[in-house]
């Protein structure tokens, strides 16, 4: 075993504080990857919380890694020590089922291995994510970071960069196509350039007046005010697809009406039962389809690292010593950051 030093939640609603911890010793299929920076998502915030009532503490976050290689088990092919890798959101599946597979390891029919708050398949053990100086992680979950990429700004590609660009792969969009995206945080800037990098002409649907230019900033051809009828009405039957990014309860109608027929509406923020109503007649009638996406696929997590570095895409950040953890929290809560925070985990060291 391997000590390693963490920032972890201890209970419920509780600030992040150090916490030691044991990283296993590779496995014969392991890489062991000493961490340099960590994005920081909402969905840490909900697992510190236990807003899911899932959480089992200590917990510490953290899915969105990037590091470089200390040592590889001898049965590794595709890392050796000093390469630049990033694990995202899952560290290990069942492997064998049909979505396995596939390389869609986020749809194991035995449940994904999540980065941390998971039990580890072999030992039992919790696992541990990447608020944290060390990990240890198989082959199989490990991707390359392209040189062409920052690491800082490639760490957040690994959660808001995959879960935006699988859908948009998986659905087809392609040049030519209509593209909205609701929602203007982490998920919806990435939606936006890489909608726009696959050729799409990109419309982005805010409730603030405020975001306009920002939006157009990010490469929006279009910005429509959600809360202005007008504009609203004026967008009936205009788009192809609609990428949903928003997290919360929100009014899915007046989205979808935007749709032409055959249209569809990919949500990926969604995690709960919806109010208000579903208008099934709407959809119905023309053919449009209401779907969602999880993350990705390891093989596709890969891919969505070479697009970006192909076309030179980054996630908007803001650098972070995490012994500001507890604030940036609370900023992330009140949706000011630009638009993801990233640990550099040198300060974990100080």
């Amino acid at each position: 075993m391997t000590q390693a030093r963490a920032y972890a939640a201890y209970e419920p609603h509780s600030e992040l504080r150090p916490m030691d911890l044991e990283r296993r010793e590779p496995r014969p299929d392991d890489v062991a990857i000493e961490i340099d920076y960590c994005g920081v998502c909402h969905t840490d915030i909900h697992f510190a919380n236990n807003d899911w009532g899932v959480t089992v503490y200590p917990l510490v976050p953290g899915h969105e890694i990037v590091g470089h290689v200390t040592a590889v088990g001898n049965e590794v092919g595709e890392f050796q020590v000093g390469d630049v890798v990033g694990v995202g959101c899952m560290v290990d599946s069942c492997r064998q089922c049909g979505a396995c597979e596939d390389g869609l390891e986020q749809y194991c029919t035995e449940g994904p291995v999540l980065t941390y708050n998971a039990q580890d398949r072999h030992d039992g053990s919790r696992t541990y994510g990447g608020y944290s100086d060390k990990v240890v992680v198989s082959e199989r979950f490990v991707v390359r970071v392209p040189k062409q990429l920052d690491p800082a700004s490639a760490a957040p590609l690994l959660c808001a960069g995959i879960t935006t660009y699988s859908p948009l792969r998986h659905y087809g969009v392609e040049a030519g196509h209509k593209v909205g995206v609701v929602g203007m945080g982490g998920l919806g800037h990435m939606g936006i350039k890489l909608a726009k990098a696959l050729g799409a002409e990109v419309t982005v649907f805010t409730r603030s007046n405020a975001k306009v230019e920002e939006a157009k900033r990010q490469g929006a051809h279009r910005v429509v005010v959600s809360s202005d009828e007008d504009q609203m009405a004026a967008m009936a039957g205009q788009l192809d697809y609609i990428l949903d990014t928003v997290p919360v309860q929100h009014d899915l109608n007046p989205y979808i009406a935007t749709l032409r027929y055959d249209g569809i509406h990919m949500l990926v923020g969604l995690l709960e039962p919806n109010e208000p109503p579903l208008d099934a007649g709407g959809i119905v009638t023309q053919r449009k389809v209401l779907a969602g996406s999880l993350i990705g696929g390891m093989p596709e997590t890969q891919e969505v690292l070479d697009f970006c570095a192909e076309h030179g895409i980054s996630c908007d950040t803001e650098m972070l010593d995490i012994r500001s953890i507890n604030e940036a929290y609370e900023r992330v809560k009140k949706g000011d950051v630009k638009y993801r925070f990233v640990i550099d985990m040198a300060t974990l060291k100080g």
